[in-house]
C-alpha cells in the first residue's frame, strides 16, 4: 500500500537527520516511525482519568509519557 504525505523543508532535514544517525534511508525512517505508532497504540495508548470538577482536569499536568531533556 502506498501513502502520500507532504512534509515542509524542516521536516525532511530533521529526518534526513535521524534516518542518517540510524543507519537508514529517509523512507525506511518513516516506516520505522510508523511502525512503533502502532504498536505504540495497541498496548493500551493514553489513559484519560476521571474528575469530578473540570478546572481540575483542565489545569492538572499528565506526567506520564517520554521524559524531557
Amino acid at each position: 500500500m502506498d501513502i502520500t504525505i507532504r512534509l515542509n523543508d524542516s521536516e525532511v532535514k530533521i529526518l534526513k537527520k535521524r534516518a542518517k544517525k540510524n543507519m537508514l534511508q529517509l523512507r525506511e525512517q518513516v516506516e520505522d516511525i510508523v511502525r512503533r505508532s502502532c504498536i505504540n497504540s495497541k498496548s493500551g495508548g493514553s489513559q484519560v482519568e476521571k474528575c469530578d470538577d473540570k478546572l481540575i482536569g483542565i489545569f492538572s499536568r499528565q506526567t506520564a509519557g517520554r521524559q524531557r531533556k
